[in-house]
């Protein structure tokens, strides 16, 4: 018996579900957030024996710290906006799962998660792995199982 030539890598699917996990996570934090920690100016002088030089670059820290924070949010809300693409890409009942489990207003354990969604355990892995598999592709955060040794 011949074996099937195939193409395509094989895909390691815990660490793959581990990434996506991680991502749907991180987003929901961030959501949480509302906020960001930020980068606070300094509020003590700073002195030097070197002389200060004329250009165009900012001398505030105040200046230097609310253009950093600026790009943080905007770099969050852009992993977000993503995040949630992806996710409003998903067949119904998978996009469902992940909204109530990763961005519902409370929470949710999956055990929690699949009793609202009034599913059985079974069927709620089922439908999560299916959605885990579409997310890790529209994100490209796939594992292949050659790459981990």
């Amino acid at each position: 018996m011949m074996a099937q030539l195939t193409l395509l890598p094989e895909i390691n699917r815990p660490e793959t579900e581990k990434k996506v996990k991680e991502a749907l996570d991180l987003a929901r934090d961030f959501i949480r957030m509302g906020f960001h920690p930020g980068i606070e100016a300094a509020t003590t002088p700073g002195y030097s024996i070197i002389p200060p030089t004329q250009t165009n670059a900012f001398h505030s820290s105040t200046e230097s710290a609310a253009i950093k924070n600026v790009d943080v949010e905007m770099k969050r809300r852009e992993y977000v906006d993503r995040i949630l693409v992806a996710v409003r890409r998903l067949a119904k009942k998978e996009r469902e799962l992940i909204m109530v489990r990763w961005f519902g207003d409370d929470d949710l354990t999956d055990v929690e998660a699949y009793v609202d969604l009034e599913m059985s355990h079974g069927t709620f892995y089922r439908i999560r792995a299916r959605a885990f598999y579409k997310l890790a592709f529209a994100l490209k955060l796939e594992v292949y199982s050659d790459m981990v040794n």
